[in-house]
């Protein structure tokens, strides 16, 4: 079958082809072994002709294991042969504790492909393919055999699976079948079954680039806004003297430096009935008493104009706001543990808008107004219902109930978020990876409790934003350079690889590629990714459905992989468009004198036989993913 090697290139050896040209065609892509004294190198048949064959090396096996790349070339005299099931099963790997099964090897049906756990975990990945190539029920096929493992209890794991869409929502809701010490989590911004869990993030984690994040600042003015009043609502929080007083230094400065500017009486007035409606204590309100010498008047009374243009009890009013002046309160220290809700965050930008160095100016006040209309706009959304206020909560608390379902902990947590809008599910997203990135962060032992955080869509939250330039870092790229030391590790999902970060993909180390045919992403894919060849990019683009190419860190060679499908399904199948549209309708058929045969489909009863347009319309709402049945690859 192979004859002697004719001449050996850079990479690529030719070797004389002896046998028939349809046996030979089946050896595309077949690894071979180069033998020769003290040398075995592997190479994979790249090209068949009648002539000859093009082999391309891969590696060496040394004292029996296998090592990526070549050193030496192979000897002109060397042996080749096909590779044997030793040497093959160091390549694809062997199921055990610190391996899982992948899938089937589609060029070598008996073998199955089982990467390290490490080899693949230890390191950022990610999944591309275009949309119906099985990039889902890959996902779900491989999350399912590593829980499947009957080497292994991976008790202590932490998967969490951004859903943009609620796929996964069945493939995983069996997981304690396999092992009743497993436990899975549906966490969701829409509740429907009794074990779905609200997402609920405690407003108290948040941080200045959270807040940012979330309101849409866009400007670097708008940093130090939100940082004040960031502050401001942990003192408030604490509803104390302290506070009380604080709150009243704040509007007795405002209110004497609109008292002491250039304005009009009538224009003061307008200016400090405004401050006090939206900043008020029981010191300051339109109806607190405000005691003279003999006599009383309310707040309000003592700004009445006189027939001579000033306010009547100027000197009261003066002498009772310089009282409640008291600068050390601008050196209060924040609070340790502190609760509030967004409608206090809210609040505390009122005192930041009345704040010295805000209300007079222009520019910093239209900044805040911006960030104002966008936190009321937020409390009074569905998205502000998934920030609350439960008292103080730890970020190790968090955590703690986040990961745990009825007293047990739960291996999978899927956050669900196909209800929020890309703007508000982005900035979700990005507050749960920093949060989980700052718990693994904060870990004494390093890397002890590894988090892997699963991006379905990642094309939606991994973007080219602004947040750099803003806030000095992106998250995503962030943990992308630094979590793998902390164990936080991101799964990137995308069928369009082009939208994402470069930083982030530059930091992947393993690649799981279904079919892609968009030029653009080819291409991307092409110049991005490290270590691909033109023959990974050839291979892919042919590749059947649940059919992917993967190479990385976490594989010995590049590899063509089938995988199963997932049981449970993922819901990620197309509509079943003709079971939808069909309905019952009577045939007959009639034979002619002349013998022929005529088949009449009769008119549909739209009276009895069929429902009304509306009811029709009304049932929609009752229908469930049960009633369509699910594509297979």
């Amino acid at each position: 079958m192979f004859g002697k090697i004719l001449f050996i290139g850079e990479n690529i050896a030719h070797v004389q082809n002896l046998g028939s040209s349809n046996a030979a065609a089946d050896l595309m892509n077949v690894n071979v072994i180069f033998e020769a004294p003290e040398q075995r190198i592997l190479g994979e048949i790249t090209e068949v002709n009648p002539e000859l064959f093009k082999i391309r090396f891969l590696g060496e096996y040394i004292d029996g294991k296998y090592v990526n790349g070549v050193i030496r070339k192979p000897l002109l005299s060397s042996k080749i042969r096909i590779i044997n099931n030793e040497e093959l099963m160091e390549i694809v790997g062997k199921l055990s504790d610190k391996s899982f099964l992948l899938g089937r090897s589609a060029i070598y049906k008996n073998f199955n492909v089982c990467p390290s756990i490490n080899g693949i975990f230890s390191n950022h990945f990610a999944i591309f393919g275009n949309t119906g190539s099985g990039k889902s029920c890959g996902v779900a096929r491989i999350v399912q055999n590593l829980f499947s493992n009957p080497y292994l209890t991976s008790y202590n794991a932490n998967v969490f699976i951004f859903d943009a869409y609620g796929e996964y929502k069945n493939a995983f809701s069996s997981i304690n079948k396999i092992n009743s010490n497993y436990s899975y989590k549906f966490v969701t911004t829409n509740p429907v079954d009794n074990d779905d869990f609200l997402l609920q993030i405690p407003v108290n984690l948040l941080n200045n680039d959270d807040f940012a994040l979330l309101l849409q600042a866009s400007t670097h003015s708008q940093l130090p806004i939100i940082e004040r009043t960031l502050r401001l609502a942990k003192i408030f929080s604490q509803n104390d003297e302290n506070a009380r007083k604080y709150k009243n230094h704040l509007i007795a400065k405002a209110l004497l430096s609109v008292l002491f500017s250039n304005q009009t009486t009538s224009a003061k007035k307008n200016q400090i009935f405004t401050i006090i409606e939206v900043c008020h204590t029981e010191d300051f309100d339109f109806d607190t008493q405000i005691n003279g010498l003999g006599y009383s008047r309310t707040f309000s009374e003592c700004f009445e104009i006189d027939s001579n243009g000033y306010f009547g009890e100027s000197v009261l009013i003066t002498e009772y706001i310089l009282k409640n002046i008291e600068d050390r309160y601008e050196e209060c220290e924040e609070p340790k543990e502190y609760s509030f809700s967004l409608k206090d965050f809210a609040q505390a930008l009122e005192f930041t808008l009345i704040s010295e160095g805000f209300q007079n100016n222009t520019n910093l006040y239209d900044d805040a107004i911006i960030l104002k209309v966008r936190i009321n706009s937020i409390i009074n959304s569905k998205v502000g219902s998934y920030f609350v206020n439960n008292g103080y909560v730890t970020l190790d608390k968090f955590i703690a109930d986040l990961v745990t379902k009825n007293g047990r902990k739960s291996q999978i947590i899927n956050i669900n978020l196909e209800d929020v809008d890309d703007v508000y599910a982005k900035v979700m997203v990005k507050i749960m990876a920093r949060i989980l990135y700052e718990f693994c962060k904060t870990r004494q032992q390093r890397a002890t409790i590894p988090f892997h955080l699963f991006l379905e869509e990642a094309h939606r939250y991994i973007q080219k934003d602004t947040d750099t330039f803003l806030i000095g870092y992106n998250i995503f790229e962030r943990i992308a350079k630094e979590g793998r030391k902390y164990g936080t590790l991101l799964g990137i999902i995308s069928q369009r690889p082009v939208e994402l970060s470069d930083t982030v993909i530059s930091q992947v180390s393993n690649f799981l590629i279904f079919k892609m045919t968009h030029p653009k992403d080819i291409k991307y894919i092409e110049e991005m990714l490290p270590n691909i060849s033109a023959d990974v990019i050839e291979k892919q683009k042919t590749l059947q459905p649940g059919t992917c190419v993967g190479f990385g860190g976490g594989f010995k060679i590049p590899m063509i992989i089938k995988l199963e499908m997932p049981n449970p399904t993922p819901y990620s199948s197309n509509a079943d468009v003709s079971k939808c549209w069909a309905i019952k309708q009577t045939i007959s058929t009639n034979i002619n004198p002349n013998g022929t045969q005529n088949t009449n489909v009769n008119p549909i009863n739209n009276t009895s036989s069929q429902k009304s347009i509306a009811e029709q319309l009304n049932s929609i709402s009752s229908l469930t993913t049960s009633n369509l049945e699910t594509t297979q690859y």
